[in-house]
């Protein structure tokens, strides 16, 4: 479907090396980078929690997907980062927001709405909004392959 002209395809993504700055217990930013995988904390104390991860998925998503769609527009990205910041709820507790912020000076202000559409392509952002059925098992063992001591 297109963007104000401009073709999209349906999995539009782009495989970048990305730099993960926790910013508190409920924020993340992220940033492309030519280095490894990075993930860098404020202090030693802060862990990069499972809630750090989910939000990780989102970010990385939305940060390949609009590089992508940058390269197709011509726009550059290169200062481009995004950030996902969220809330919880209780009963049971679990992530209940999710609010991502694209961080994108040298965009024109008259691409800013493209962009927003742009980035719900993700297919992280499609899987939140439409999750999948989980299924759980416990691993069968083989008796010959457990240790006298199971």
């Amino acid at each position: 479907m297109g963007t104000r002209g401009v073709l999209l395809a349906p999995r539009l993504t782009e495989v970048l090396a990305v730099k993960i700055i926790l910013l508190s217990e409920d924020a993340i930013r992220l940033e492309p980078t030519t280095e490894p995988l990075a993930i860098v904390a404020p202090n030693a104390d802060q862990s990069y929690s499972p809630f750090h991860m989910l939000a990780s998925a989102l970010g990385t998503c939305t940060l390949s997907v609009m590089h992508a769609w940058a390269s197709t527009a011509s726009l550059n990205a290169d200062d481009l980062a995004v950030e996902v910041h969220w809330t919880f709820a209780e009963n049971p507790h679990r992530v209940d927001t999710m609010h991502l912020i694209l961080d994108w000076p040298s965009l024109p202000e008259n691409r800013h709405e493209a962009a927003q559409r742009v980035a719900q392509m993700c297919t992280v952002h499609a899987t939140l909004h439409h999750p999948p059925s989980i299924e759980m098992s416990v691993a069968e063992r083989h008796p010959s392959l457990m240790s006298s001591g199971s």
